[in-house]
């Protein structure tokens, strides 16, 4: 017995001793395991509130302590000739809209305004057929951004890095000549951030931006803001918070909050500071509304909130940042006819869509519930939901209560994680609608001519086998359906009630009453929608 006691103390000293040597190897060799790496530390915020007398010296002091933190950023990315204009918008604004779009993510380029290329060589390589193939060039532009760490952390804007090849980094304490290579460490297109690092770290200690507490900043509060506008390194604006809470469409159905300026921002001040008047970060600027005459400041900017972006950083730091999705596409509670949903005030959101296959359908939800309560808490509104649902783990069973045909149920959903390309890509989708209407059914005040499915219709709207309806062939411009209908829409149901031809759906609707909503489950694409409308 002893011997079998002797031999299992042995047995377990060379365990642990081999156990401790393989750690020191593998901590020699760099091979610790991914989940001891170091995580981000996020930055204290100071949410004192800001007072102090305002004289003289405040702005030239803010900008004295605040400059050297502020990192002017060149990227490279690459880019076919005959797509440029598309993707730098024009010349003017940060790419991927139109000229006429009136808001703009700014870079900096040369000739200021958009990006640039190098043009060193458009002639193009034959393919074979006598005709040029298009050529990978090399797009140049700029931004700005701040450090938050001596580590060589840097915020910046999404839009500022995304796609590029190559990041480089100019310090204020340096030679402008002097260039440090970045890497993007992880990047948000929800609300345009990124965090990227220094590769090359210069021979002196990093300066580090301070926060303050974006929740407490007021319109008529004093900002500065401070960036690389049209290549001029390092330029200080001041102005005051035009507005707070500002929704910003960032991408189809999905907008975040943002602070609104009069503080002179331009391109190439995309992923730089606004500050208080502590010299605290409160904002990171990203947008600017400009008109068909000019691409710079007229006096309206936007910056994403700094507890937005403070927030995330250890998910950015860990490449990705994660949020929730049920698969709905909502709309706010019409603001007259609330009580038409059974709703005491109006509060909630209006399912108008529920993705097939998503968490919502497979919860039981349904277009035309009214969300009213999710995981406990109240919805106010449409964007409070949507909030809720981003910042629920995927995963996550949650209780949500609805409004259905006046009554209350609740409903357990399993949240998914949202798949921002993949949503974007199904809301591109366009919906093919009727030309040729045969027997058509007028509503009166609700503006809309009606026909029945034909077997022809069916096939050219996608229809499910044996589906049947009221085809909108046409929308009056002026009538109560104009913003709400088009042409191609099959109505299937009105205030929940099936319809199977023409003629029952305008009898539906002729029996609303002046005032109040008509309910529609319409066929819209290859799904269902749910559209109230008015009638006048």
């Amino acid at each position: 017995m002893s011997t079998r006691k002797t031999t299992f103390f042995y047995a377990l000293l060379i365990a642990v001793a081999s156990l401790a040597v393989g750690m020191v190897i593998a901590s020699r060799l760099d091979l610790t395991p991914a989940s001891s790496a170091q995580t981000i530390a996020v930055p204290p915020m100071n949410s004192a509130p800001v007072t102090g007398p305002l004289d003289a010296q405040t702005f030239r002091n803010i900008a004295k302590a605040a400059t050297p933190m502020v990192v002017n950023i060149k990227t490279e990315m690459k880019a076919k000739a005959q797509d440029l204009t598309d993707f730098f918008n024009g010349g003017g604004g940060s790419g991927g809209g139109s000229p006429d779009d009136l808001f703009h993510r700014f870079f900096g380029g040369p000739g200021g305004g958009g990006g640039g290329a190098d043009q060193d060589d458009q002639s193009g390589r034959g393919n074979g057929n006598g005709r040029k193939r298009p050529r990978e060039q090399t797009a140049r532009a700029a931004g700005t951004g701040f450090i938050i760490s001596k580590d060589g952390y840097i915020l910046t804007n999404n839009h500022v890095v995304e796609d590029a090849t190559k990041i480089e980094v100019t310090l204020f304490a340096d030679d402008p000549d002097q260039n440090y290579t970045a890497k993007v460490i992880g990047r948000d297109p929800l609300t345009d951030s990124a965090l990227i690092q220094l590769v090359d770290k210069p021979n002196h200690v990093l300066p580090e931006a301070k926060f303050g507490d974006s929740s407490q900043v007021a319109a008529g509060d004093w900002v500065m803001a401070i960036g690389n506008p049209f290549g001029y390194e390092h330029t200080v604006t001041v102005g005051v918070i035009s507005a707070t809470q500002r929704a910003f469409n960032v991408t189809d159905g999905r907008t975040n909050d943002m602070l609104q300026t009069d503080a002179a921002i331009n391109p190439g001040n995309s992923g730089g500071p606004l500050l208080n008047l502590r010299g605290e970060v409160i904002g990171i600027n990203t947008a600017i509304i400009t008109n068909a005459r000019s691409e710079g400041n007229i006096g309206i900017g936007f910056a994403v909130p700094s507890n937005t972006v403070r927030e995330l950083l250890p998910q950015l730091h860990q490449g990705k940042v994660i949020r929730g999705r049920i698969g709905v596409s909502v709309i706010a509670v019409p603001r007259d006819a609330f009580e038409d949903f059974g709703l005491k005030t109006r509060t909630g959101a209006v399912i108008a869509q529920v993705a097939p296959g998503g968490a919502a359908a497979k919860g039981g939800l349904e277009p035309g519930d009214v969300i009213v309560q999710y995981n406990g808490r109240p919805v106010g509104n449409r964007d409070e939901l949507v909030k809720m649902v981003v910042a629920t783990k995927p995963g996550t069973s949650v209780p949500v209560k609805v409004m259905r045909n006046k009554a209350e149920k609740t409903l357990n959903v399993v949240v998914d994680e949202l798949d921002l390309d993949a949503e974007q890509t199904a809301n591109r989708r366009a919906p093919q609608g009727d030309q040729q209407p045969p027997e058509e059914q007028a509503t009166g005040s609700f503006g809309l001519t009606l026909e029945n499915v034909t077997p022809q219709v069916a096939r050219r709207l996608r229809l499910p086998s044996g589906q049947s309806g009221a085809v909108v062939t046409d929308v009056d411009p002026d009538g109560a359906s104009a913003t709400a209908l088009r042409a191609g829409d099959v109505i299937l149901s009105v205030n929940s009630k099936t319809v199977s031809s023409a003629a029952e759906a305008a009898r539906e609707l002729q029996k609303v009453q002046s005032g109040h909503i008509a309910q529609m489950r319409v066929w819209r694409g290859d799904g269902q929608v749910f559209v109230p409308v008015k009638k006048d």
